[in-house]
């Protein structure tokens, strides 16, 4: 008796993307883009991945720069290891399909359930003079981004969960009123380290506090050394708070302790620990913070000489890359094309249960 085959499992979709508004720097690395690599080695999952010009728009920015902004953060990825053969990489705005569904979407989704969201309040604090209808909206964008391709996983951190809890939302207010169409979207939490800014480490690394807050990961080694050497650090080279003492309190006294220059300190050194763990070994580590009081000079040095470390193929990969922008340009237009295929299926059916086609 010959046995049946079973059915080959389908991979389950991953869908996540990145907006083009300045360098990428290792704060992003450790918080997506390493995890995207992951996720493409991975049999289990088919991988959609893309800039998200779109989203970018809805803040301050130069529409002369945008265009390199996306090659930039295209090269970027292609450097680090995004292979267009494991995965879809694409423009989000080569696909329109993302922001004919995001309409459709704005039609089931109840204005109070994005009053909600918290991310609207920190973007529209950020640039008080353009506070656009794109800001307090794009979360539902976001929905549309990844369900036009029926997503049912999201690489996010935890501090993104209330998007994703919105995707789901916003798949069951449709299939309650137009039939089953979308999948409930879950979370693909992912542990990545808090990589703090380099000038004021009781903030996250960002590109809107400077470029001397953060590392870029296009930084030759000796910029790395000069920013790693200037970073905040305390004085007496004995660590007063453990790294989960200071997590407590920075988590629940945040605002209390912003003009704290101690808490700052110790919090600076703490990120040079953790930039340790992450770019060189947690041996490392160990070894500087069994032996207080720590030398900063030294942990700096050895900080810097990791990272650099760390990137220097990423580098010569990328410098090649950028020689031959024709390349770039046509992986991209590939990955749209075969996105366009998925989405197109995605918004037949749509327009077919909201009768409209």
């Amino acid at each position: 008796m010959t046995k049946t085959a079973e059915p080959k499992k389908q991979p389950k979709i991953v869908v996540s993307g990145v907006q083009p508004s300045g360098r990428s720097h290792i704060g992003n690395y450790a918080g997506s883009y390493r995890n995207w690599l992951k996720l493409q080695d991975d049999p289990a999952y088919r991988c959609f991945f893309f800039i998200a010009d779109y989203h970018s728009i809805t803040e301050d920015y130069n529409p002369a720069a945008k265009r390199q902004q996306v090659f930039d953060l295209a090269a970027d990825l292609l450097a680090l290891g995004l292979d267009p053969e494991k995965c879809t990489l694409f423009v989000q705005s080569d696909v329109p399909e993302h922001t004919e569904l995001g309409w459709i979407f704005n039609t089931v989704t109840p204005v109070s359930f994005l009053e909600r969201m918290t991310q609207f309040k920190d973007k529209s604090g950020r640039q008080q003079e353009n506070i656009n209808m794109g800001l307090f909206d794009y979360p539902v964008l976001m929905s549309a981004d990844i369900l036009i391709y029926k997503g049912g996983f999201v690489p996010v951190g935890r501090d993104q969960t209330q998007h994703v809890e919105l995707t789901r939302d916003i798949a069951h207010f449709f299939n309650n009123k137009f039939g089953n169409v979308f999948p409930e979207a879950k979370p693909l939490y992912t542990e990545t380290p808090k990589l703090r800014s380099l000038t004021n480490p009781l903030k996250k690394m960002s590109k809107s506090l400077g470029d001397r807050s953060l590392i870029a990961l296009t930084d030759e080694p000796d910029v790395i050394y000069d920013k790693i050497k200037s970073a905040v650090t305390e004085s007496t080279g004995i660590l007063s708070l453990s790294e989960e003492e200071l997590e407590h309190k920075m988590t629940l006294h945040a605002e209390a302790h912003e003009d704290d220059p101690a808490l700052r300190g110790v919090a600076g050194v703490w990120n040079l620990l953790t930039l340790l763990r992450t770019f060189g070994s947690a041996e490392e580590a160990d070894r500087i913070l069994a032996a207080q009081p720590i030398k900063y000079a030294e942990l700096k040095r050895l900080v810097a000489t990791r990272i650099a470390e760390h990137f220097a193929d990423f580098r010569e990969r990328r410098k090649k890359l950028v020689t031959k922008p024709k390349k770039v340009w046509e992986i991209l237009e590939a990955g749209a094309k075969e996105a366009r295929s998925v989405a197109k299926k995605t918004m037949t059916e749509v327009r077919e249960r909201i009768g409209i086609r």
